[in-house]
C-alpha cells in the first residue's frame, strides 16, 4: 500500500468511526441522507469572512458584478427605513460573480490522489454554466481542503479575500469510497456556494415554515446545534434586498431537507439531492454558457426580468437597483 493509500484509507476509518460513534450515541436521525455512513446527512455549515473584511469584501463583489448592490429601488421592500451604514449594505451585497465566461483555479490542501481530484472537479462543473473550475498545482483561487471538520464553502467572491494559506471550501473525510449520491449533493452544493448561491432553505417563505421550538429539539437531538446555531443556520431568513432570485424553491440542490416534526404544517421541506432545473436556469442567466441557446423576454413587471427555459417554465431575476439591468 502506497502512503497516499495508507492516507486515504486512515481519513476512511476515521469518518466511519465518527459516524459510528454519533450513531451509537444518538439512534437514527431522520434529517436525510441514507447513503451517508451511519445514516447521517452531510449538513454543510455556512462561513463567513470576519467582521472587519465585510465592507472590503462587498466592494470587491460589486465592482465584480455591479447587479451585487442591495436593491434599494422599485424591486426594494418600500416599508422599511433605508440603509446607509456601510456594515449593513455590506451584508446586504450578494457575491456573485460578473456574466463574462471564466475559468476560477482549483487547487488541493492535503494532495488527494488523481481520480479523487478529477472526480470532485467532475462534480463541480456539472453545474455546466459559464464559469468552469480548472485543476492548478497549488494558489488556486478556490482551495479544497479535506481535513478541517464540516463541508462548507466561502460564498462567491469572497473567496478572494481567504488568506492563499487557507482553504475556501472543505469537505471533511470525502475519499473514492464516498457513495456518488454524496459527491451530487455535497459536491454540488459546495460549488453552488463558491458560485455565488446562499442557503435557498433560508429564504423567508420557507424558514415561515419552521416551528422554533421543535427546530431547537430537532437539531439539538440529531447535530449537537445550541439554539443560536439553529437560529444561525435554519430560523434567520436571507433579507430579499440580498437576493438575485428565483420563487422559493425547496427541491434546490442549495435548500436543506427539513424534516414534517420540525413544520408548522406537518409538511417536510424536501430539500434538494441534485442541481435541479430552477438552479440551472438561475445560474444560466447568471453565468451564460456559449453553447447554450437561451430566450429573454422583457415584461412590464416592476423592472424584472423573466427567463424561459426550453420546458417553458418561468423565472424571475431580480436584483441590482431595480431597472431591470443585472449584468
Amino acid at each position: 500500500m502506497s502512503n497516499q493509500e495508507m492516507r486515504d484509507a486512515l481519513v476512511r476509518i476515521s469518518e466511519l468511526t465518527r459516524f459510528a460513534l454519533r450513531h451509537d450515541h444518538e439512534g437514527h436521525d431522520d434529517w436525510g441522507g441514507d447513503d451517508a455512513p451511519g445514516g447521517e446527512a452531510r449538513v454543510c455549515t455556512p462561513v463567513s469572512l470576519p467582521r472587519d473584511l465585510l465592507v472590503e469584501a462587498a466592494q470587491t463583489a460589486i465592482a465584480e458584478n455591479p447587479a451585487n448592490a442591495p436593491a434599494f429601488g422599485p424591486l426594494a421592500l418600500v416599508d422599511l427605513a433605508p440603509i446607509t451604514d456601510p456594515l449593513q449594505i455590506a451584508v446586504l451585497t450578494a457575491k456573485y460573480w460578473g456574466p463574462q465566461s471564466r475559468e476560477l483555479s482549483v487547487s488541493f490542501m492535503d494532495t488527494p490522489d488523481a481520480a479523487l481530484r478529477k472526480r470532485i472537479l467532475q462534480h463541480m462543473n456539472a453545474w455546466s454554466v459559464g464559469i468552469r473550475f480548472r485543476e492548478t498545482r497549488s494558489d488556486g483561487q478556490v482551495r479544497i481542503s479535506r481535513s478541517q471538520p464540516g463541508y462548507w464553502s466561502y460564498v462567491g467572491t469572497d473567496i478572494l479575500h481567504i488568506e492563499r494559506a487557507k482553504p475556501t471550501m472543505n469537505l471533511q473525510g470525502f475519499t473514492m469510497n464516498t457513495p456518488d449520491s454524496e459527491f451530487v449533493r455535497v459536491v454540488r452544493h459546495e460549488t453552488g456556494h463558491t458560485l455565488g448561491a446562499p442557503h435557498e432553505h433560508m429564504r423567508k417563505e420557507l424558514v415561515a415554515r419552521i416551528d422554533p421550538e421543535k427546530a431547537y429539539e430537532y437539531f439539538w437531538r440529531t447535530q449537537r446545534w445550541d439554539r443560536a446555531m439553529v437560529d444561525a443556520q435554519v430560523l434567520t431568513s436571507l433579507d430579499d434586498r440580498s437576493l438575485l432570485r428565483t420563487p422559493p424553491d425547496q427541491t434546490s440542490i442549495m435548500c436543506y431537507q427539513l424534516p414534517a416534526s420540525i413544520t408548522r404544517d406537518g409538511k417536510p421541506i424536501l430539500g434538494g439531492k441534485d442541481i435541479n432545473a430552477t438552479d440551472r436556469a438561475f445560474m444560466l442567466r447568471l453565468y451564460p454558457a456559449a453553447s447554450r441557446a437561451r430566450r429573454f423576454e422583457e415584461h412590464d413587471y416592476g423592472g424584472e426580468e423573466h427567463y424561459h427555459d426550453s420546458n417553458e417554465a418561468v423565472y424571475t431575476f431580480a436584483g441590482g437597483n431595480g431597472d431591470g439591468d443585472n449584468g
